[in-house]
């Protein structure tokens, strides 16, 4: 790869050459320049100077994707050829559940950066089935997901946590058959929403009277520890240092805690790049403190 191909890429990402300038410590004059010498070997105008900024022709969407090819090729053969080395080299592309990647995983990183700082990181947080897209499309080496989940590659279980309904006035789960407080549920992938409906339909007769719907689940925690109502939160996302009352979900029959489970996901040959396995060793060293 050439300085040539990252020139095309920025410039297609920013679309306006002082900005794309910027990003590549040249002048625009430099730039201009260069782009008019690429065009020349090209044979080709790769792009449409006007006042409102710059549009790729047909021609430039092709080499563009060239230019895009050719640089992740190259990332691609340098992470085989760090794998023969002793040091953690590369990037690591993680694809992680938004409370995991939240609550836990800083911790795991904070090691990681620590013992490999040669190494490079790129996070994606979502919700499960978005992970999962996610190592399908090739942008993360690794996953992790809550729940249930059908990947059929490399899958390795970290730990599970607790499901607790949580609330400043409510001290018994008894106490939701006659409440008026609003629950507050947070959105998620279907697998969570199943899991919390079926055990409410098993416990009640009809649906809670009152209901909040937030977009994030630290939304809906802080809503709760402020006692606007109650929510059913992991156990993963309390600390202890919170001033509410805690009460386990549980099976009417067997009186078992409902549990959700944490998986690392992945390609069998994304577990052999160094930088990846070098993450593995420290995020089941956390997650055997929390077995």
């Amino acid at each position: 790869m050439s300085n040539e191909e990252l020139i095309i890429k920025v410039l297609a990402e920013e679309g306006n050459m002082r900005k794309a300038a910027e990003r590549l410590f040249l002048s625009q004059p430099a730039l201009s320049q260069r782009l008019q010498s690429i065009e020349k070997d090209w044979g080709q105008q790769l792009f449409i100077r006007s006042q409102k900024g710059l549009s790729p022709t047909p021609a430039g969407e092709l080499v563009i994707q060239y230019a895009i090819e050719t640089i992740q090729r190259k990332e691609e053969v340098f992470e085989v050829l760090h794998t023969m080395t002793s040091k953690v080299h590369g990037t690591l592309k993680i694809a992680c559940a938004t409370i995991i990647g939240q609550n836990w995983l800083p911790k795991v990183l904070k090691d990681f950066v620590t013992l490999y700082p040669e190494a490079k990181i790129q996070l994606i947080t979502g919700w499960s089935s978005e992970i999962v897209r996610s190592l399908y499309e090739g942008e993360a080496h690794i996953g992790i997901v809550r729940g249930h989940t059908d990947w059929k590659g490399t899958k390795k279980h970290l730990f599970k946590d607790t499901l607790y309904l949580v609330d400043k006035e409510i001290r018994s789960l008894e106490e939701l058959f006659q409440t008026e407080r609003p629950f507050i549920q947070f959105k998620s992938d279907s697998n969570y929403y199943e899991e919390i409906q079926q055990w409410w339909q098993k416990h009640f007769a009809s649906n809670p009277k009152r209901q909040i719907t937030v977009d994030q689940i630290e939304t809906c925690k802080q809503m709760a520890v402020n006692g606007i109502g109650y929510a059913i939160l992991p156990s993963i996302t309390l600390t202890g240092s919170e001033d509410v009352h805690m009460m386990a979900l549980t099976n009417n029959k067997e009186e078992l805690e409902l549990t959700r489970d944490t998986w690392l996901i992945g390609y069998e040959s994304a577990f052999q790049l160094r930088q990846v396995e070098a993450f593995v060793d420290i995020v089941e060293k956390h997650a055997a403190l929390l077995r």
